[in-house]
């Protein structure tokens, strides 16, 4: 995988909605769309909150988001822990 490769294909990253923003749009506005961080590799992140990809599958679980959000992106683990 290079630096431009996204782990999830191009389709799926598109209709990515953040789910705290979506529960909360009125706090976070659209909930679209995700910017991928850690060189494209293992997350995605939206208003602070990233969320891991896992086996190529994104875990868009509200805590998943939160408990990474105030670490930073260089401090990601990749590939996220399990």
């Amino acid at each position: 995988m290079t630096d431009t490769t996204m782990p999830i294909s191009q389709e799926l990253f598109e209709i990515l909605r953040c789910p705290k923003a979506v529960q909360e749009k009125e706090k976070y506005g659209d909930p679209r769309p995700f910017a991928p961080c850690q060189k494209q590799l293992a997350r995605l992140r939206r208003f602070g909150f990233k969320y891991p990809i896992r086996d190529g599958i994104p875990v868009m679980l509200i805590e998943e988001g939160e408990k990474w959000q105030n670490t930073a992106e260089a401090d990601l683990p990749v590939p996220p822990p399990a």
